[in-house]
């Protein structure tokens, strides 16, 4: 479980397609402190490390999870929003995350208010649902609250902060974003369904 609070910006560094893609991120977490086996969620999956360096970690990457996110687009040298996995007795700064991406949301718009930007961005129609005002999603692994939603479209307002701590600062009208929705949403969906 994560919170979707980023901790670190990492870069891919390598990617190799074996029977699964093998993936090497650049890190400035002590590697020291993770364990083979641990996960952390990049651009809000939840991986496994398999492999440590001084400064890398390797992942391996399922067919199943390059299908449903934006990792089979990832390149070396593109940075990631890292986040290392919930401890018992840690903040809950965001929210409850689970590193299980539902879909890839396009962003489809970007607008400088103050000192923010407001973006907007298409989720998957079937995903669309279970997106309300003032609820909250993970787009990259980054917890955010939404503003406002006009059928598949919602709004997002990314603070000068986060924008510096994330790789938000560096996104485009067009990217393909990794979209999880609220776990909450999910189950009161389920119920209202049975």
């Amino acid at each position: 479980m994560f919170t979707g609070i980023i901790t670190d910006i990492g870069e891919v560094r390598a990617l190799e397609k074996r029977g699964d893609l093998r993936a090497r991120i650049g890190t400035g977490y002590d590697t020291a402190g993770i364990d083979l086996g641990a996960s952390i969620a990049s651009d809000g999956v939840c991986l496994t490390v398999v492999e440590l360096g001084r400064d890398w970690y390797d992942v391996e990457i399922s067919a199943e999870t390059v299908s449903k996110t934006n990792l089979g687009s990832w390149t070396e040298g593109k940075a990631v929003n890292l986040e290392r996995a919930l401890k018992v007795g840690d903040e809950l700064g965001g929210h409850i995350v689970s590193g299980h991406v539902d879909g890839v949301a396009e962003l489809v718009a970007t607008q400088d208010e103050g000192d923010s930007t407001r973006f907007t961005f298409r989720a998957p129609e079937a995903l669309a649902k279970f997106i309300a005002p003032k609820g909250s999603v993970a787009l990259n692994g980054t917890s955010l609250t939404v503003n406002e939603v006009d059928g598949c479209e919602f709004g997002i307002n990314i603070i000068p902060h986060t924008k510096e701590v994330t790789t938000w600062g560096a996104a485009k009208v067009g990217d393909a974003i990794n979209l999880e929705i609220d776990t909450l949403a999910r189950y009161v969906a389920r119920l209202a369904e049975m």
